[in-house]
């Protein structure tokens, strides 16, 4: 199956019948885990959850607080067991925070007990994505594009360990979430 236009209702019912674990999408900020987890969600039939909200509602914090009164090994480590928590508790679709695959006990898990789903981009249109907020710490000290440049470089070998590997680029959120249906139908 590729194309849009090939996969059809009844295509994707009979793909989502036969996931039986969590979709765990990977990959750095910007590339649209959020959004685009949510559509693929619906698609699936399936409950969606942002792990970055699931930890600001644990902590009572939003992410930038916890960085900037505890630092990000704090906040690292307890983005592992609110996303040990949400894979126990779900087989839907899970966005996780940019950093969450690279801690080796995190990636461990989502590659033993989901599919995780690295969504690539070019840094152009990350940058113009991230620019969109000012609520990501990592970007806040700096320039963003050298920043995403850098973090791209750094995590690139560890998001590559990913079950599925897509890109992300403009255009409809639909579209990219039939893309990873379809790459997970391979993978299957």
């Amino acid at each position: 199956m590729t194309g849009e236009a090939t996969l059809t209702r009844g295509d994707i019912a009979r793909i989502a019948a036969r996931i039986d674990r969590p979709i765990v999408l990977v990959g750095l900020m910007g590339v649209g885990k959020s959004t685009v987890g949510r559509r693929l969600a619906g698609m699936l039939g399936r409950d969606f959850v942002d792990a970055d909200d699931e930890i600001e509602e644990a902590a009572q914090r939003s992410i930038a607080e916890i960085f900037d009164e505890f630092g990000e090994p704090y906040f690292r480590d307890g983005e592992r067991r609110v996303i040990a928590r949400l894979m126990e508790e779900r087989a839907g679709v899970i966005a996780t925070g940019g950093g969450a695959f690279v801690n080796d006990e995190t990636r461990a898990l989502i590659l033993e007990r989901g599919i995780a789903v690295w969504i690539d981009c070019d840094i152009d249109t990350l940058v113009e994505r991230t620019s969109r907020r000012n609520t990501r710490p990592l970007l806040r000290n700096g320039d963003p594009r050298a920043i995403l440049e850098d973090l791209k470089q750094q995590r690139e070998g560890l998001y590559a360990q990913a079950q599925v590997r897509i890109e992300s680029e403009d255009g409809p959120h639909g579209d990219t979430a039939r893309t990873i249906i379809e790459a997970i139908d391979r993978w299957m």
